[in-house]
């Protein structure tokens, strides 16, 4: 009984604290509501991933930092980091060449934010991880090969 009352009193307290955000104009309905690219969640290849995304040709560049393990012990929690010196970054994806489907996450940043994510993800086995970076109306690329000892994805 204990538990859920505090359960509620939590849910309650976070739906106040919400509501008084959106009516004092810090944040508005719309910036909850995840945008979907189904295309390129489904995409199988890395090809159609990144054509699905409109980064047919990216550049390789030094200015993005991917941060994970060499070897990763569990292929179900990889911890990965990618941050961005290049100006104006409106976009961070996270690719994953031998998953059942190559796009495993995309942040959309505000203007003015800084270009760094940290995140955990699947992976299905040793592979190349790219980290996707949009800055202004181009689309640059950085990876690293991680190796999985176990797996994570199903497929």
């Amino acid at each position: 009984m204990e538990r859920q009352r505090r359960t509620a009193l939590k849910s309650a307290s976070g739906a106040a604290l919400l509501g008084l955000l959106a009516a004092a104009g810090i944040i508005r309905p719309g910036m909850a509501l995840a945008e979907w690219n189904k295309a390129a969640f489904e995409a199988r290849s890395m090809a159609a991933t990144l054509k699905a995304i409109g980064a047919a040709s990216p550049v390789d560049s030094t200015d993005i930092q991917l941060s994970g393990p060499d070897i990763a012990e569990n292929g179900a929690a990889v911890h990965l980091g990618i941050s961005s010196t290049l100006p104006n970054v409106t976009m961070i994806a996270i690719l994953i060449e031998k998953n059942p489907n190559a796009l495993a996450v995309v942040f959309r940043l505000p203007e003015g934010t800084q270009a760094y994510v940290q995140t955990r993800v699947k992976m299905a086995q040793s592979s190349n991880v790219y980290a996707l970076v949009k800055s202004g109306d181009k689309f640059f690329m950085a990876n690293k090969e991680i190796k999985v000892t176990l797996g994570g994805c199903a497929g």
